[in-house]
């Protein structure tokens, strides 16, 4: 099993910045993919995201490229996403995820591909 505890987010004007983060325990080394997701009421959970424990550049949504930035830091076996630019259509509840198997391509994307799931926190940018 794996674990993820989720930290950060809160309450930002547009244009702000926050940083979340994804501290993972348990059996690890089992997770390869480890993913950011966002969810408003009423929709389904929407692909931020990716990145790998053992490195590669991370795969991010088209709506977040050049905001937002995933990062690792294997030591702390911990995943960061910092975001930036902050707009108010980026208001959700993130949940971080990782996944035992290796994805390829679309799949990275799929939120039904991943095995563990944070507790999710709230974002809220206000404009």
């Amino acid at each position: 099993q794996v674990q993820l505890i989720q930290s950060g987010g809160g309450l930002v004007q547009a244009g702000g910045s926050l940083r979340l983060s994804c501290a993972a325990s348990g059996r690890t080394l089992r997770a390869e993919f480890l993913a950011w997701f966002r969810q408003t009421p009423g929709k389904e959970r929407d692909f931020v995201g990716a990145t790998r424990w053992s490195g590669g550049d991370p795969d991010y949504a088209d709506s977040v490229k050049g905001r937002f930035t995933i990062s690792r830091d294997n030591a702390r076996k911990t995943m960061y996403l910092q975001m930036d630019s902050l707009i108010p259509e980026d208001t959700a509840v993130y949940y971080c995820a990782a996944a035992d198997s290796y994805l390829f391509g679309t799949t990275k994307s799929m939120y039904s591909r991943y095995d563990y799931w944070g507790q999710g926190t709230q974002v809220t940018v206000s404009s």
